[in-house]
């Protein structure tokens, strides 16, 4: 980011205004972290969208994107979600119907969305670009994923049938590029490719609350369920820690990334139990899928098929850890909560302090949609297709040097070098931007 005085200008080391209650529970789910939102976010109930209460109660069943998205946020701040997934003015023109009234509460989220700020530029002129754009890359996402999917049964074929163990980490591997691939798909309208994710156990539905609604919007934050769900076994926040923390977590990382599947379905099961709550759907079938292909066809006994199968899963579980914490957010010079940013920072700046894209993905579509390429576009307009985004790289460069604001790209390996290395911090760092740009 250019430098500049910081003379006048007020700095904050968190995107919201009131302590985080949910970060102290004792047991973190992604449900518990809705009921926690609901209180802090001052909707009354309701949808807020920047100091607006919205009723959209008559609207859920005709939202565009699927009811879901609206019965999860009931009661709480939308706004940033709301401005990312909707491009085009359409979704604001109608909103003036479902007014009920102005929040009695200022906003949470110290994130702005000034007309004239860097996001809302870009926003405008990636609307106009929007018709220009050849539509036909969104089938080579769809053809690489149903593609992966393919291999990965085939991979589990050999695997139980050959009772090979390397084939069946191999097959983890194909996994976690399936649910890689689903990620661009569970960010849009409902459709079928996103039940694939749910193929080992893990649920798409929760990603959509982890993920989209809490990481996608607020990342680096004490309210990013992708960093808090990880808490205190893996810390990445600047934060007095002692030496265990800090250090022996680089050897049993891996193991905290391996138990990621196993771990979030246990939660679920506990949720289930504690609060009589259903959180399962008909769609946890899908996960079934594979053991039951597995043990089909094949002539081995079920403590073989089950033996290949957990070490699939296990390897799924390892290799989705380590792509995701690896792929952009946690290095020294993002930003992440503890440090000092702008109080009031515009929503787009702060996902470029936050994100450093990998220099090496975005050549080929199938790196793209493996690998979370092109992140920064992304975390600005989640719901358009990865394979969509090269196309809108240009305009994206030239509003950035137009705010003065740098588009960081490192090469992988510099990435996980620097996870170890965010892990082992504890020093507050002060990330600067122009003024103009908050």
């Amino acid at each position: 980011m250019a430098s500049f005085s910081t003379q006048d200008i007020s700095l904050s080391p968190t995107i919201i205004t009131k302590p985080p209650a949910f970060r102290n529970s004792y047991f973190k789910t992604v449900y518990r972290w809705l009921d926690y939102k609901r209180l802090e976010d001052g909707a009354e109930g309701l949808w807020r969208i920047h100091d607006t209460l919205y009723d959209l109660t008559q609207f859920i069943d005709r939202h565009p994107g699927g009811a879901e998205w609206l019965q999860m946020t009931k009661g709480t701040d939308i706004t940033e979600a709301f401005e990312t997934h909707h491009i085009s003015n359409v979704a604001e023109m109608f909103l003036p119907t479902y007014k009920v009234r102005m929040a009695k509460e200022p906003r949470n989220i110290r994130l702005t969305f000034d007309e004239k700020g860097f996001y809302r530029t870009l926003k405008g002129r990636v609307a106009e670009r929007l018709d220009g754009l050849d539509l036909h890359r969104k089938r080579h996402s769809e053809i690489i994923q149903d593609s992966l999917v393919a291999v990965s049964f085939f991979l589990a074929f050999l695997a139980v049938n050959l009772n090979s163990i390397l084939l069946a980490i191999v097959c983890g591997f194909a996994i976690c590029w399936v649910m890689n691939c689903a990620h661009n798909f569970f960010h849009r309208r409902d459709n079928w490719r996103i039940l694939v994710y749910n193929m080992v156990f893990l649920s798409y539905r929760e990603q959509r609350i982890s993920h989209v609604l809490s990481h996608h919007m607020y990342p680096n934050s004490v309210i990013d369920l992708e960093i808090t769900l990880f808490e205190p076994f893996l810390c990445w926040l600047p934060e007095p820690l002692g030496f265990f923390k800090r250090y022996v977590s680089w050897i049993y990382e891996p193991v905290v990334f391996s138990a990621i599947i196993f771990s979030e379905f246990s939660k679920r099961i506990v949720e289930l139990l504690l609060t009589r709550r259903n959180f399962f759907h008909i769609e946890d079938i899908v996960s079934l899928l594979l053991p039951i292909f597995m043990y089909a066809t094949s002539s081995c006994g079920l403590a073989i098929v089950f033996k290949i199968w957990l070490i699939t899963v296990i390897s799924a579980s390892f290799f989705f850890g380590f792509y995701s914490k690896n792929a952009a957010h946690h290095h020294p010079d993002v930003a992440h909560a503890g440090d000092l940013i702008p109080s009031e920072i515009d929503f787009g700046v702060y996902q470029l302090l936050t994100v450093i894209d990998r220099s090496n993905v975005d050549d080929l579509e199938l790196n793209i949609l493996t690998s979370y390429g092109h992140h920064s576009l992304h975390h600005m307009f989640p719901t358009l297709d990865h394979c969509l985004l090269p196309q809108l790289f240009p305009v994206f460069l030239e509003t950035c040097a137009e705010f003065h604001l740098e588009h960081r790209r490192y090469p992988w390996w510099r990435l996980i070098m620097g996870q170890f290395q965010q892990l082992a911090c504890v020093e507050q760092k002060t990330h600067y931007v122009p003024k103009k740009d908050l």
